[in-house]
């Protein structure tokens, strides 16, 4: 526990530099690394030894959020090359595929074609959600009143429902706890748990919005039963990506994606329930914007 704590403590400060950095250059550089190292756990996991498909499988997913971020920057040489470069990212993904099989059939001996599916699926959709931050970022940058805090605001509220309601949950369960959710993927996890941790995150959330509203909007465009809903939708989301991770850790007969996190594991440890959180509150907010619009 005290490992775990230390940890965590390390995760709150990496989460700090974060969120200075977010409107920054350098923001890509964090979801790079995430994407990177990710990919790299996904490839251990299903034991692929292939190392140039492990390394072309990383360098794409390290290119995809360092991408995005810099094409933001379209006023100038390096913004203008990296929109250049994502316009071309059709052509870019069809090489890429085609790279990764021949590379397969050059180790085809101790390589599966399971194995390169898998690590090519990863190094897609990883990091397209880690990116999906950046579009949470930037999701009411053109709105005329709050902007960036919108922006700042559902990062936080996209936190809350992954990390929090776990915690929260974690807690309940140990109180109240009586049935298993799923005993035979997650046998701690409880129904009183996962329950305690959709409301209290719930609440938590509403507390939230009520901090931005009173100190930091200067319209409250976000009403309260639309935070209440999303949160609920959330937490339920963030469980079932907790549960994937789990689903696949048992596949792969493995405790952890990884050890760079003492006490926590990996990096997909640590962000699963996020990496199912961020897609789906982006979708929503497109839905919501184009309902209300």
């Amino acid at each position: 526990m005290k490992q775990r704590i230390l940890t965590g403590c390390v995760i709150a400060v990496f989460f700090l530099v974060w969120m200075l950095c977010l409107f920054t250059p350098f923001f890509g550089l964090f979801l790079a690394f995430l994407s990177s190292v990710s990919v790299y756990e996904i490839n251990k996991a299903v034991g692929l030894k292939n190392r140039p498909i492990v390394i072309l499988s990383i360098i794409f997913a390290c290119l995809q959020p360092f991408v995005l971020t810099w094409e933001n920057l379209g006023n100038n040489i390096f913004g203008t090359f990296f929109h250049n470069l994502h316009n071309a990212s059709s052509s870019l993904l069809i090489f890429y595929i085609l790279i990764m099989l021949t590379l397969m059939l050059f180790q085809f001996q101790k390589t599966k074609f399971e194995q390169v599916a898998i690590s090519i699926f990863a190094s897609m959709v990883l990091p397209y959600s880690y990116s999906c931050v950046l579009f949470l970022r930037d999701v009411y940058a053109n709105q005329p009143n709050n902007g960036r805090l919108e922006g700042i605001f559902f990062i936080l509220f996209s936190f809350t429902c992954s990390w929090f309601s776990d915690i929260f949950a974690y807690f309940t369960g140990r109180a109240f706890g009586k049935h298993k959710l799923c005993p035979n993927i997650s046998p701690k996890k409880t129904v009183e748990g996962a329950v305690g941790g959709i409301v209290l995150t719930m609440l938590f959330n509403l507390l939230l919005l009520f901090v931005f509203r009173k100190f930091y909007f200067s319209a409250p465009i976000i009403p309260y039963w639309f935070i209440a809903i999303v949160s609920i939708v959330l937490s339920i989301v963030s469980i079932f990506g907790d549960l994937t991770a789990s689903t696949l850790k048992r596949n792969f007969n493995i405790k952890d994606f990884g050890k760079l996190l003492p006490g926590h594991g990996g990096i997909m440890d640590r962000f699963d329930s996020c990496l199912f959180v961020w897609p789906c509150l982006y979708a929503i907010l497109n839905l919501a914007n184009l309902f209300t619009a």
